[in-house]
């Protein structure tokens, strides 16, 4: 789709494709509000304008919409194979890593009230297993605010998929 494209849509198709790239109802609407887009930087940097400025049920509700890490099949089909990016070796997940995410994504969730958000292109599970553990012994409010980011950024990645004939210039 092109943004041209997207601009001709109806409101309710359009919100329906942005709750797609950010499942927050309120972010959406305000994001909607804005078009035309005339460029895809243009709505990435209002599409995080609107994010920073919604309030926390809004960022709660997007959180509730990724799914929940905790079956360790889940994370084994996930993990089974990951290509490293910037390495170009191949990497599979031990079952003790997936155990262990399985485990701590958990504690994070009975912690906190809200699931572990974040951007997992091109990590492997030790990695996110690493940034769990790292993120876990954080006070709510922290974490609320790192999760805030790291979904900016899945928001800004889905949306660029939404959009793959616009380049992201100005």
């Amino acid at each position: 789709m092109t943004l041209k494209m997207f601009n001709a849509l109806s409101s309710e198709i359009a919100l329906g494709s942005l709750l797609e790239c950010c499942h927050s109802r309120v972010w959406a609407e305000r994001l909607l509000a804005h078009r035309p887009f005339k460029s895809l930087q243009e709505l990435n940097t209002l599409a995080s304008q609107v994010w920073f400025s919604v309030q926390e049920p809004d960022w709660l509700e997007a959180f509730s919409a990724h799914p929940r890490i905790g079956d360790v099949a889940v994370l084994r089909e996930k993990f089974s194979v990951t290509a490293s990016l910037e390495q170009g070796q191949i990497e599979e997940a031990s079952d003790a890593i997936l155990f262990q995410l399985a485990d701590l994504n958990q504690a994070y969730l009975d912690k906190f009230g809200f699931i572990f958000i974040v951007f997992a292109t091109g990590k492997s599970a030790a990695t996110m297993l690493a940034l769990l553990q790292e993120r876990l012994p954080n006070s709510r409010s922290l974490e609320l605010e790192n999760n805030t980011l790291e979904q900016d950024k899945i928001t800004t990645l889905r949306i660029s998929r939404l959009f793959p004939e616009e380049e992201n210039i100005g």
